[in-house]
């Protein structure tokens, strides 16, 4: 490729065609028409000698060459971008702002009323929304809903991925009250192996995936539970656990905040279960964006109370 001929306005939509796999979806993202999208891509295809995406069923997924390019990419254009702008002044109580925040429902029960109570006397301004989490890509929430972060378990990142620490959460069962099968036990008791495994157990799960962190750690002991249904929200979990005699393993803080309100105990696990790290993730673009660490930071100050694992 001859650099000096390259046109570098080519390389956004680049980046927006490997993180949509849509030249629609890209034209959307760039502010371009899908035709001229297109006639960038084919531009691309002939300068980079590899045709960037290919048809997968019925789908378009980037070849491995176009996959390679992509983290580099973003990276080049996040320090452009930094470089150009640079950090500007942010005042909470004059300030207009949306930050677009992907998490489950967890945090909508959690952190979202203590948050809008601080942005109402705080930062008027400012405009919040929760939207859900991609399964099975984190990472992806961030793209496909241009989220401003992702609040998530720990798990390996990109290198152009920023996370700051929120808490540890550790899982208890829970059961309605009443529940027949667990009448000789009291509210914190330790349900016992053999009858845990036999229980029907509700699982959270986004992509209806049959194990989670529970079935982990009781193939430690040897042992598998019953899962005979998934829901993918936490609301719907606590809903079903409190209204039928199916269990669940939830994280101990969502569990104690809803157990009076919606008529179930709380438990202990027979096994051990390893605590969840949370964290807060964002492109790394943001890091000296001050709007935007303004609101890192509060979310990170009300979730630390929850911290219940590991220093």
């Amino acid at each position: 490729m001859n650099f000096a001929s390259f046109d570098l306005n080519l390389l956004r939509i680049l980046d927006a065609v490997l993180a949509t796999g849509s030249t629609t979806e890209a034209a959307n993202r760039v502010g371009l028409s899908q035709p001229a999208v297109s006639a960038a891509l084919s531009r691309l295809r002939h300068a980079l000698d590899d045709p960037i995406l290919v048809r997968q069923g019925r789908r378009m997924v980037p070849t491995d060459y176009a996959t390679a390019l992509h983290g580099p990419l973003r990276r080049v254009l996040d320090e452009t971008e930094a470089m150009l702008t640079g950090p500007a002044a942010f005042d909470p109580k004059t300030a207009k702002a949306t930050f677009k925040i992907s998490g489950a429902d967890f945090f909508a029960e959690l952190l979202m009323p203590d948050l809008a109570d601080i942005c109402l006397r705080e930062a008027p301004g400012v405009v919040l929304q929760l939207v859900e989490l991609v399964p099975d890509s984190y990472v992806s929430s961030l793209e496909r809903y241009q989220a401003d972060m992702a609040l998530i378990p720990a798990e390996p990142m990109p290198d152009y991925i920023s996370e700051q620490f929120l808490f540890h959460s550790s899982f208890v069962p829970i059961a309605r009250k009443g529940h027949p099968r667990l009448k000789r036990l009291s509210p914190g008791d330790t349900i016992p192996i053999d009858l845990f495994c036999d229980l029907g157990h509700v699982l959270f799960s986004p992509e209806g995936k049959l194990a989670a962190m529970g079935d982990s750690a009781l193939a430690k002991v040897g042992r598998s539970r019953r899962v005979v249904m998934t829901l993918p929200v936490f609301h719907g979990v606590l809903s079903t656990v409190a209204r039928s005699d199916l269990i669940a393993l939830l994280p101990h803080q969502l569990a104690k905040a809803q157990a009076a309100k919606m008529g179930f105990d709380i438990y202990e696990a027979p096994m051990p279960v390893a605590p969840s790290k949370l964290v807060n993730i964002w492109h790394s673009r943001a890091d000296n964006n001050p709007a935007h660490r303004w609101l890192r930071d509060q979310i990170a100050r009300l979730m630390a109370p929850f911290d219940d694992g590991p220093g």
